[in-house]
């Protein structure tokens, strides 16, 4: 742990502290003190601009600021363009008042705004003030957050940890004696959110920081701005490792001991061990020993760790072996029920040195995974019986509670050999409601608890999930005769896919076509409305497949839709950058019913919010229907599948694994502690049931509800070893025996590295380079950041420029973008990454790049990382936009400059949608899109209710400028979006809308309408597709692609070529390729016979080689084969 000498605290009066101690009350939350609510009000030059009458007012009502349940006081106000001046008055007087650094009747504070939405906030106990103008709220998000008041631990925008900076240096401090002993851990995040957080050694949403309080001890937090380094000095903290599973069981027989808790300078000859054991609880430490439980003594292996075990974990590198002695399989059995804690001796002189607790998925998994591989867990029927069967080898005692009246019906449980309890169920049962009891010792109450939990393999739930459903999938009652009878539509090669990116909620919400009582559910997809036939006229057009956000059982979405909450307020009466809007929403956004549902409760049911009945099997069948109706239309379905984290471990009211196994489902870090690297609690799937759990899941829903694929999110905190299985599960999926061609079904997801599993520190992972010849996909950052310019996770990039944004053809005018010369040579770096894109993003292909060499893929830089990765091209999903970050209009907003024409933002949309949609990958496309799809600037909707995630498909609205998205993830860019939204040039008319969605349907008919643009192997990409009129002479923002069919075997009788032009700049442009001259070609029939006039212009002169292609347009042409013409 770091120590610092303390700095500045957050002090009482001497008066107030000398009350407290007396009383024994302990300091909490910031404020406990006052011992009254004061009025507090912000004064200062900027008042007669906020809607007071004049300025330095103490008394005015309009710039008061309101406590927060954390016990601050906080207020945002619009503060137009300006510098200004300000402090605080109490109840309406300049009797009391506070500057800078807290001190009564100090210093005015100061601060400068480009006009716009400005917080500011005030701590009554140490009378610090700040605002969002002059620097970044910081608070410590933690595990111990609770316990200061927080409503919740790991919350940023909580500021009962609030650090400040009362003295002016630079570095915040906060310091409190409210924390229990134990051990904790935190991070820093900056203004109220996780946008910006820093971790371990100053990192932007690095590791989190690790320490140990002791009850009543101060503990004194500070943080250097400049640097973002945290540091930490606790008090008399515990002995080493207290409160912490520092100590790893790793197989039957060897123990792992970390030698950073051996006393420094002390030899490991001069240390012993003994594993502590005791079937209930109650392991202490008293005066220097070990009470309670029974023990047995640890002998350590010289040689340390097996190779086998180094590399099943190779986190545990240089740990200490250790192995119990005369313990046989059957004590270690009964141990692992019971409380743990491994204690370290110095032998010379028997002090203990360290006491700590132990993880047990090593040797859980060493003991039972092999034998549990073949179980059917969860619920399977048997001549018509079900059979239960619950995977729980540290449980003492499972009972199945099945409610076949008002009380339940208790059965014990059978314990199995492999760590299961299983259940023989009667007929009588189905439809019938259960739950487990589960009698298990969990280390974080330190006790025997009886969870009373749902089935982790559930197959149906009741409303809101509080209990598992029998229910038999096979039940014809639940088989919609459409979703049986209709066939999967065809598609041949993952390349032919064009994918479609769609929120079951958002698809109907809003469609007024839609029978009230349907909208935001499944069964809205079965009806005909304005958004089933917008998705047939997609489908018509080439879109084969829409991939469906989060659909599995959601922990944070009310279920009973009377009782999801609505915003109470007229969100349309409000101006279009507006806060009230945000604000309204705000306050109902985790009651209503929208959120994008990456909240895993129950990986096998479908939500229940979606359903018209959410109540057991009625919810299935809604789902198949919703399946069976998009096959109808043409559209395969893909599921968005979320392994890599739950919403809740430990014994919250959501957590089902950790209740069932405490500490085996989740990924813990070396203390112990569940890593959230992810957001929230990450899932171990390199552990070897819970990679059972990832498997089945997906088998059982490609079987049970014939869907056609699956997207995985944060899928680089998988192996690639666990990807790799769900392959082969679903490749043995068989028409014949299971009704689906599981062999036929896509796999994807999101393969970037980071967080704890990065660089493949715990196994190799699923990333990004690391899948070659799966034929399992990634989604490519390469040619998106390439199209947009900068990258969504950077801040700072707002109005960095790309190839589909002006970058270097149309200047926005913003510093981040260089001088003109700079902004050519970076609009040369980025334009070779989307060529590298068209052609699949391979790492072998060689094409002369904007240097004039000639260069392969791995060759190209991308941010330090080979630009190419993939070995083929369905190892790559390209694409611009997504239900994360900004949408592609919006995106557009913020980097083309303020003037550009809405009619040349529509083609500047097409033109990015046609990088993608004309590669040699799968595409994937954020619905609406096609029809300039806004969330009114909104970088991350996730909570944003259905105001700012609308779809309106009848295209008469693109939802720009409906208000300042809400504060959480925008706050801090709302001077910048506000006047972008107030600005009426930037809003599409219904005739700008179809223009788009028109010329988006072209360029998927454009894909379709030729084999060359899915070519589907690196072979033919390399054979067959060129770049002429690259390297150091290219013309900015051109891009020249010929798909040469001459070259290479035969793809597309009809055809000769096809040359797609790009052109991003803002003047026509005349291309001449030598090497094709003689060729004949003509613009597509497509475009020559579309809605487009301007493309229409294009010519191509057949003597000479020369294209000439109009400003801000793509093209294709075409040189039909000798026999076609």
């Amino acid at each position: 742990m770091m120590t610092i000498s303390p700095r500045s605290s957050r002090l009482f009066s001497t008066l107030a502290v000398a009350a407290l101690l007396a009383s024994g009350l302990v300091l909490g939350s910031v404020g406990a003190a006052v011992a009254a609510d004061p009025v507090v009000a912000v004064v200062g030059d900027l008042q007669s601009e906020i809607g007071c009458p004049g300025d330095w007012d103490p008394g005015c009502v309009a710039a008061q600021l309101h406590k927060r349940a954390d016990g601050v006081y906080s207020a945002t106000f619009d503060v137009p363009a300006g510098s200004y001046s300000y402090k605080v008055a109490l109840d309406g007087t300049w009797d009391v008042n506070y500057g800078a650094g807290g001190a009564a009747g100090g210093a005015n504070l100061a601060f400068t705004t480009t006009g716009g939405p400005v917080s500011f906030y005030f701590d009554p106990s140490t009378h610090y003030l700040t605002s969002s103008a002059n620097g970044p709220v910081l608070t410590l998000p933690g595990s111990f957050q609770d316990q200061l008041g927080c409503s919740g631990a790991w919350a940023p925008d909580c500021m009962a940890a609030w650090l400040e900076d009362l003295d002016g240096d630079g570095t915040f401090t906060f310091s409190t004696s409210a924390i229990a002993s134990g051990s904790y851990e935190l991070k820093v995040a900056h203004n109220l959110g996780w946008d910006e957080n820093y971790g371990k050694d100053g990192v932007l949403n690095g590791q989190n920081l690790a320490f140990s309080a002791s009850t009543g001890k101060q503990v004194t937090f500070s943080y250097v701005l400049a640097t973002h380094i945290l540091t930490i000095e606790a008090t008399d903290p515990p002995l080493p490792g207290t409160g912490q599973q520092r100590a790893h069981w790793v197989s039957e027989n060897t123990l792992a001991w970390p030698t950073d808790l051996l006393p420094a300078g002390q030899a490991v000859t001069d240390a012993s061990w003994a594993l502590y054991t005791a079937p209930t609880g109650g392991l202490a430490v008293s005066d220097g020993a070990v009470t309670g439980g029974d023990h047995v003594d640890l002998a350590l292996d010289p040689a340390g760790l097996t190779a086998g075990q180094r590399a099943t974990f190779p986190a545990l590198s240089g740990y200490l072996a250790l192995h119990p002695v005369g313990q046989d399989r059957h004590a270690v059995e009964q141990a692992l029920t019971g409380q743990l804690q491994l204690a370290q001796f110095t032998t010379s002189t028997g002090a203990l040195t360290a006491f700590t607790g132990v993880q047990i998925p090593g040797v859980l998994d060493d003991l039972y995974a092999k034998d549990a591989a073949d179980r059917s867990l969860g619920l399977s029927w048997n001549h018509g019986r079900p059979d239960f069967a619950l995977w729980a080898p540290t449980a003492k005692e499972v009972d199945l509670l099945v409610w076949t009246g008002t009380e339940p019906t208790r059965i014990p449980a059978v314990r199995q050999a492999d760590g299961s309890w299983t259940v023989r169920g009667a007929a009588s049962w189905k439809d019938k409601s259960y739950l487990y009891d589960v009698g298990v010792y969990v280390p974080s109450t330190g006790k025997v608890e009886h969870n009373r939990v749902t089935d982790p393999y559930s197959v149906a739930l009741t409303v809101n999930s509080t209990r598992s459903v029998v229910v038999d999938l096979a039940d014809r009652r639940f088989r919609p005769q459409q979703w049986e009878k209709t066939p999967t539509p065809v598609i041949k090669s993952a390349v032919d896919r064009a994918v479609y990116e769609l929120h079951v909620r958002d698809f109907s919400i809003s469609d007024k076509t839609v029978p009230a009582k349907l909208r935001g559910t499944y069964d809205a997809f079965t009806v005909d409305s304005d958004g089933t036939r917008h998705l047939r006229a997609l489908a018509k057009a080439g879109l084969n497949t829409v991939h469906l956000l989060p659909t599995f059982d959601i922990a944070t979405i009310e279920e009973n839709r009377a009782a999801q909450k609505q915003p109470d307020c007229d969100l349309a009466s409000f101006a279009a950058a507006s806060t009230e809007q945000q604000a309204c929403i705000g306050q109902v956004a985790d009651t209503d019913g929208f959120n994008w549902g990456y909240d895993p409760f129950h990986f096998l049911v479908p939500e229940g919010s979606y359903a018209v009945n959410p109540d057991g099997g009625a919810r299935v069948k809604e789902f198949r229907s919703m399946v069976g109706a998009l096959h109808a239309d043409g559209l395969q379905v893909v599921l968005d599948q979320v392994f890599n984290h739950t919403s809740a471990s430990g014994q919250a009211e959501t957590s089902v694994l950790d209740r069932v196994v405490p500490g085996y489902y989740h990924r813990l870090n070396a203390r112990g502690a569940v890593e959230t690297s992810t957001c929230c609690q990450n899932v171990a799937t390199e552990h070897k049931l819970a990679e059972k759990l990832m498997v089945d899941s997906v088998t059982l829903l490609a079987r049970q509800y014939h869907v056609d694929g699956f997207r995985f999110d944060l899928m680089g905190h998988h192996s690639a070893q666990t990807m790799l299985a769900v392959r082969a599960s679903l490749d043995a999926l068989t028409p014949e025996k299971d009704g689906v061609d599981g062999s036929a079904m896509y796999l994807y997801g999101e393969g970037w590295n980071f967080g704890e599993v990065a660089d493949n520190a715990l196994f190799r992972q699923a990333i990004q380079g690391q899948l070659g010849g799966t034929g399992i996909g990634t989604f490519s950052d390469r040619l998106r950041d390439a199209v947009h310019g900068g990258s969504p996770v950077d801040g700072a990039s707002t109005f960095q420029q790309g190839f589909g944004t002006g970058l270097g053809t149309d200047p926005n005018g913003d510093p981040i973008n260089g001088s003109t010369s700079e902004a050519l040579a970076d609009l040369g770096r980025q334009t070779d990454l989307v060529k590298l894109g068209l052609a699949g993003n391979l790492r072998d292909f060689t094409f002369v790049t904007a240097d004039g060499t000639a260069t392969r893929g791995d060759a190209i830089d991308y941010r330090g990382a080979p630009a190419g990765y993939a070995d083929q091209p369905d190892e790559v999903v390209n694409y611009v936009d997504a239900h994360d970050n900004e949408t592609l209009f919006d995106l557009l907003a913020f980097k083309l400059p303020v003037t550009t024409s809405m009619a040349d933002r529509v083609r500047m949309n097409t033109l990015s949608l046609a990088t993608v949609t004309l590669s040699q990958t799968p595409s994937f496309w954020h619905a609406g899109t096609e029809l300039l799809r806004s969330k009114s600037l909104d970088r991350d909707s996730y909570n944003s209710g259905d105001w700012f995630n609308r779809i309106d498909w009848s295209g008469q609205d693109n939802n720009f400028g409906v208000g300042l998205p809400p504060a959480a993830a925008n706050e801090g860019k709302w001077p910048i979006m506000k006047p972008l939204l107030e600005n009426a040039a930037l809003k599409p008319s219904p005739a700008d809308i179809a223009d788009s969605n028109d010329a988006a349907l072209q360029l998927l008919r454009l894909k379709q309408s030729s084999k060359l643009f899915r070519l589907g192997s690196a072979d033919l990409i390399e054979k067959k597709v060129s770049f002429p009129a690259g390297g150091k002479d290219a013309t900015p923002g051109v891009i020249v692609m010929s798909i040469d069919d001459r070259a290479g075997r035969d793809v597309d009788p009809r055809l000769d070529g096809v040359l797609t032009v790009f052109n991003a700049g803002t003047t026509p442009v005349t291309q001449t390729i030598g090497t094709l001259a003689g060729r004949n070609y003509m613009l597509s029939s497509i475009q020559a016979k579309g809605s487009d006039p301007v493309v229409k212009h294009v010519s191509w002169d057949a003597r000479t080689g020369t294209v000439t292609i109009p400003a801000r347009t793509v093209a294709v042409l075409v040189d039909p084969a000798e026999h076609s013409r």
